[in-house]
């Protein structure tokens, strides 16, 4: 990786980032960013339990897709989700801080599939997610 290619993705995620009020919201932090891939975490808060006292997976979903989204638009091409998949493996917590973890896995032309994998602090699996990514017209930053 090229020193060109991280600072772009870094200057992406920023531009990214100062715009995206759902996931500042949620207290969602960006650890690290690379071409495609992004570190994100967030601090699981009581009111964000579900009537079973776990994380709602909604939150959970959330997380993982704004891995995803600066995972794939890394390259300074505007992307979307196209479509995404979870698979909950265990539950989280209030109290819990969660971590995002993106990966590409295939890229080419205007198509991308991410895979994101959402932990506890201590290590331990929550969620798996895949995306499918399509790029559009235009640019990040």
């Amino acid at each position: 990786m090229s020193n060109a290619a991280q600072e772009l993705a870094e200057r992406c995620a920023a531009a990214m980032l100062e715009r995206d009020r759902a996931s500042t919201g949620l207290g969602m932090k960006l650890q690290s960013v690379g071409p495609g891939r992004a570190v994100l975490h967030m601090p699981v808060r009581e009111d964000m339990a579900n009537g079973h006292g776990m994380c709602h997976g909604g939150y959970i979903f959330t997380l993982a897709d704004s891995a995803f989204a600066f995972a794939c638009n890394s390259y300074n091409q505007l992307t979307v989700a196209a479509s995404a998949e979870i698979s909950f493996v265990s539950p989280a917590a209030a109290g819990d801080t969660l971590v995002a973890t993106a990966q590409e896995a295939f890229r080419k032309g205007r198509n991308g599939i991410y895979d994101i994998e959402v932990t506890r602090q201590d290590g331990s699996t929550v969620a798996l997610f895949r995306g499918k990514s399509r790029t559009l017209n235009d640019t990040v930053v």
